[in-house]
């Protein structure tokens, strides 16, 4: 991703090599994104059509989240902004007149369609949100994530293999030099700047500017700088995972076009659906389950499709790098930290780290301003992330074990305390939300606030005195929008297999 980006953005004005080794793999299990990644791929100037059938992706509307209220619930967390009515909310009126518990389906269209395991787009192609439609005549543009000023309906799931293979292709075809050997060793100058990179077959390579994707490794940031990480284990416990590929046929099944979380008694399961397989792995706290249970609950959980399938073990590492950005040396993906995959946040850091350092490129002058804004840019969209995820945990109403008790009773920073504190009187909004870049709008922690049952809320006093009828009319309106679109959208096996 950061070769093919840097490629497009600086052409050849700047020369790219990637060195990376035949024999160390990769995590390999990144499949879901964030709706943000479109920017990404509008940038390297593809289409859907380039590159979706190519690395067997399908759309994303939606997180769908089973179990954390309660065994056998679920709500969703879709990509889609917040109806407003009078100046409020739909969901603050919600909790004044709604008639049922579902806030996801009484106050949003994308529930609908992922039950239905509908597409986002007709056939024709034209996106069921009249608001993005495609200009045909428009000339194409780039375009980033300070581009994002709506929500846009849908991110995408792919086979991170298969994309790398791709974007691999694409970043050598426009002229990034790709070297396959081992970095044996890291030299550093007098003045602790990295001098250059000793390889097995290939000697040494020397750079201005060195980037590291050696993931949780850390090969040149945590290794060869010694820069600090910040563990963010007292809050985020879950430190392990383990995935399977499982076969399935689409055309029998269908594609629901969204992940799903489903709590366990160590954590959370994600279910992937890919155009020709499910991705699916436990995330969970070592601390409360050993590998082979998860193992074995994972098995368990997909059921006889299972067995004999090669099971893949994953340590991770919880947290971030001091800096992102050390001397000549910048950190991005795993290698400048993660924060569990709980809501596919993985892929937008490294996406806003590459936006990010082509925004404070460094010239020649080394000017100490520009790794400093990228630094803290990068560690409050991290941050932000971070608070997120924990609120699931904090917020979700089941108790029934040490995992999800202990969840209760961690530390979460002193911000975050004070703003659960407000969203007991008042939903999430602009003012009682984590105020700095990081992709999460309020109304996404109004879904999570609504949908996780833990948190005592209630609605605005105010709602009290003011007239229902407009509300109750914009709830009664999305439902008939949403049963309009379940009738006459494609599902999504019938619109990618047209697509490919």
């Amino acid at each position: 991703m950061t070769a093919s980006y840097l490629r497009a953005a600086f052409a050849d004005s700047v020369d790219v090599t990637v060195v990376e080794s035949r024999r160390i793999g990769t995590i390999g299990v990144g499949e879901a994104t964030f709706s943000t990644v479109r920017h990404f791929f509008d940038y390297l100037g593809l289409s859907e059509a380039d590159w979706m059938p190519e690395c067997n992706a399908t759309y994303k509307l939606a997180v769908r989240l089973e179990n954390w209220r309660a065994p056998g619930t679920y709500f969703y967390h879709p990509f889609e902004r917040m109806r407003v009515v009078d100046g409020v909310p739909l969901t603050n009126w919600w909790q004044k007149v709604g008639e049922s518990d579902t806030f996801d389906r009484d106050c949003f269209l994308i529930p609908w369609l992922c039950d239905a395991k509908a597409s986002p787009r007709y056939l024709d192609h034209r996106l069921f949100e009249q608001d993005f439609d495609e200009d045909p005549d428009r000339p194409l543009y780039r375009t980033t994530l300070a581009e994002q000023n709506t929500q846009f309906p849908y991110a995408y799931h792919f086979d991170a293999s298969l994309l790398a293979d791709f974007l691999s292709r694409y970043a050598v075809e426009r002229g990034v030099r790709r070297i396959i050997d081992d970095v044996v060793d890291v030299r550093l100058d007098e003045q602790g700047w990295i001098d250059r990179l000793v390889t097995r077959e290939h000697g040494d390579l020397t750079a201005d500017l060195y980037v590291d994707c050696s993931g949780f490794r850390s090969r040149l940031l945590g290794d060869a700088l010694d820069e600090p990480f910040i563990s963010f284990q007292d809050a985020l416990p879950n430190d392990r995972a383990v995935a399977l590929r499982v076969p399935v046929d689409t055309a029998v099944e269908g594609i629901r076009p969204c992940t799903t979380a489903t709590a366990q008694d160590a954590g959370w399961i994600w279910t992937i659906p890919l155009y020709d397989r499910i991705g699916t792995g436990y995330v969970y706290a070592s601390d409360y389950c050993e590998p082979e249970e998860a193992e074995r609950a994972l098995r368990d959980f997909v059921g006889p499709a299972a067995a004999d399938l090669e099971a893949n073990h994953i340590r991770m590492r919880i947290g971030r790098s001091n800096r992102a950005w050390v001397k000549n040396c910048v950190g991005i993906g795993l290698s400048a930290g993660f924060v569990e995959p709980l809501q596919s946040t993985g892929i937008f850091l490294i996406q806003h780290a590459i936006e990010q350092l082509v925004r404070y490129f460094p010239g020649t002058d080394r000017d100490p301003v520009l790794r400093d804004t990228y630094n803290l840019s990068t560690a409050r969209a991290i941050e932000g992330v971070r608070e997120f995820l924990i609120l699931h945990y904090r917020g979700a109403a089941r108790v029934d074990n040490d995992y999800w008790r202990d969840a209760k009773k961690r530390a979460v920073p002193d911000d975050m305390a004070m703003r659960l504190e407000q969203w007991q009187s008042k939903l999430p909004d602009n003012d009682t939300t984590y105020p700095y870049y990081h992709a999460f709008e309020p109304y996404s922690y109004v879904c999570m606030a609504l949908g996780l049952g833990g948190i005592p809320l209630r609605h605005p006093p105010a709602l009290d005195l003011l007239d229902t009828r407009a509300a109750r009319a914009e709830l009664a309106r999305v439902r008939e929008q949403a049963r309009k679109l379940v009738e006459t959208l494609p599902s999504q096996v019938k619109y990618l297999s047209g697509l490919r």
